[in-house]
């Protein structure tokens, strides 16, 4: 579980990005979390990779205060969370294969896991004949399928999915939706970052809700509303 208690962010001291935010995200849950630009979102996804720290109060993982881990701790601790980013981040030089055994390679996974895990994600993500293409030699939504299949193939708890269909089309979003649920059926928590009505309303799971740093709605079974 994941738990923000009375966190707050203050860069300087007029911008407030964050606001006295509490609340939970449970194990294997699907929750949105929308709001204009500025709101506060990315900030809020950094609390939980440990890349920013509150000012004010505490985000823990499982009791665990993230903010409180040492270095070498951050760095295991990271090994739980898959990120999915809006502008795909794949190495442009390595293959769609070549970029995800790579990601397994710096995790320390054996070449046995490598050679079974790999073609399993490119199957779930119904990638199998790009497997062997570059990065410039795909698609926008078959980008965001390759780094889907990154941010899943060393088993995390949980996948954060940052405005991932933001550069994509009506089809290839829809089909990266499909595949988000996907990934949650099979038990992995999954927190979405979405300017997108359509994706919020299609999907029909927890939707939060900011505004201006603060958390103005909490629906459990919520569509989009602002």
């Amino acid at each position: 579980m994941i738990y923000f208690d009375k966190v707050s962010k203050f860069y300087g001291s007029n911008c407030v990005a964050l606001e006295d935010i509490t609340f939970s995200v449970e194990p294997q849950e699907f929750i949105s979390i929308v709001g204009h630009s500025g709101a506060g979102k990315t900030t809020l996804l950094k609390m939980i990779l440990a890349e920013e720290k509150p000012t004010k109060g505490g985000v823990f993982y499982e009791s665990v205060n993230i903010n409180s881990l040492r270095k070498s701790e951050i760095n295991h601790f990271r090994r739980k969370i898959g990120t999915i980013f809006q502008d795909f981040r794949l190495l442009p030089n390595k293959t769609a294969y070549e970029n995800i055994a790579f990601a397994m390679e710096v995790a320390g996974r054996s070449d046995e896991e490598i050679e079974a895990d790999v073609p399993y994600v490119f199957e779930l993500v119904d990638l199998t004949p790009k497997m062997h293409n570059f990065p410039h030699q795909l698609s926008g939504g078959e980008k965001q399928r390759v780094a889907i299949a990154r941010a899943i193939v060393n088993h995390p708890d949980i996948i954060i999915a940052d405005e991932p269909t933001g550069n994509l089309d009506p089809i290839n979003t829809y089909e990266i939706v499909q595949i988000l649920k996907k990934v949650h059926s099979l038990g992995t928590t999954v927190i979405l970052t979405t300017h997108n009505k359509g994706v919020i309303d299609s999907i029909g799971k927890r939707v939060v809700t900011l505004d201006q740093g603060k958390i103005v709605r909490d629906d459990k079974e919520g569509k989009y509303s602002l």
